[in-house]
Parts: structure tokens; C-alpha cells; sequence
């Protein structure tokens, strides 16, 4: 052998990561996001009676459905004031405001159903002008909930 040149032993052990330990960790991680993810919920600030109605359908796919409620505002005291829109957990105070929420969630779900929960006493120029605004959205999809009728 020349001066200065080594030769390296190979050493007959493998280097894995021990897997058996995995799926315990899997499940646990996955009860932990199971226990600690809160589903959101709407806080109302409208109240809404929804009409009655014979012949209805139910959706079977809630999550492409985004809510627009329609009603008189809640007021301290459990008076009702005039009639609001909302849409999440805020009050739309602005019509055009509609159009650009609305045409937001379709971008990120080309599917979306907008559902109308509109009270029974409402007044209609406000349902027509927020169907407008949804048209000029592009969001076409539209379903107006209500109650079964007995």
C-alpha cells in the first residue's frame, strides 16, 4: 500500500428508524386534533322566522353552503330593529359589500350554494336587492331556506 492512502471498513450494521411506535403516535395525534378543533358556529344578529313551505328539498352537502341571513337586527332588550343583512358574524351595511364577499367564496369554492335564510316579515326590496348582488357575483346558486309545513 502507498503512504498516506487508508482504506475504510465497512461496518455490517443498518441505520433504520424504528417504526413500530408509529401508529400509537398517529392516533394519538389524531385524537388530539380531534378533541382540541372547535366547529364554528354563527353568533346571530338578526332575528329570522323562516316561512313555511309544501315542497321542499334538503342539501346534502353543507360545507359548499354559505349563509346570507335576512331579518330585523337584534337590539338590546330583545327588541328587533330594521332589517339587516348578515353574512358570517357580521352585519352587511353596504349592498356592494355583498357582490365582494360573495364573489370571494366562489373563488375559493366554485361550487357554493348561497343559501337565503330571509324572515317571514322582511321586507322584499331587500331580498330583490341582495339577489342582485349575488347576480352580480356570479354566485348562481341559490337556495332559500324554510320550514316544512304541517
Amino acid at each position: 500500500m502507498p503512504a498516506g492512502h487508508f482504506q475504510k471498513k465497512s461496518s455490517g450494521t443498518k441505520q433504520e428508524v424504528p417504526t413500530t411506535a408509529m401508529p400509537d403516535i398517529v392516533f394519538m395525534l389524531l385524537i388530539f386534533f380531534m378533541v382540541t378543533t372547535v366547529l364554528r358556529e354563527v353568533t346571530l344578529k338578526v332575528d329570522f322566522t323562516l316561512p313555511r313551505a309544501e315542497n321542499i328539498e334538503k342539501i346534502e352537502q353543507k360545507r359548499l353552503v354559505s349563509y346570507i341571513y335576512i331579518g330585523p337586527k337584534k337590539l338590546k332588550g330583545g327588541e328587533r330593529g330594521s332589517t339587516s343583512i348578515q353574512i358570517d358574524d357580521a352585519i352587511v351595511e353596504d349592498m356592494q359589500a355583498i357582490r365582494r364577499i360573495m364573489y370571494d367564496k366562489l373563488q375559493q369554492q366554485p361550487k357554493l350554494i348561497v343559501s337565503l335564510r330571509v324572515d317571514d316579515d322582511s321586507e322584499f326590496g331587500v331580498v330583490t336587492d341582495v339577489q342582485q348582488e349575488l347576480r352580480e357575483a356570479g354566485t348562481l346558486r341559490i337556495n332559500y331556506s324554510t320550514r316544512q309545513e304541517n
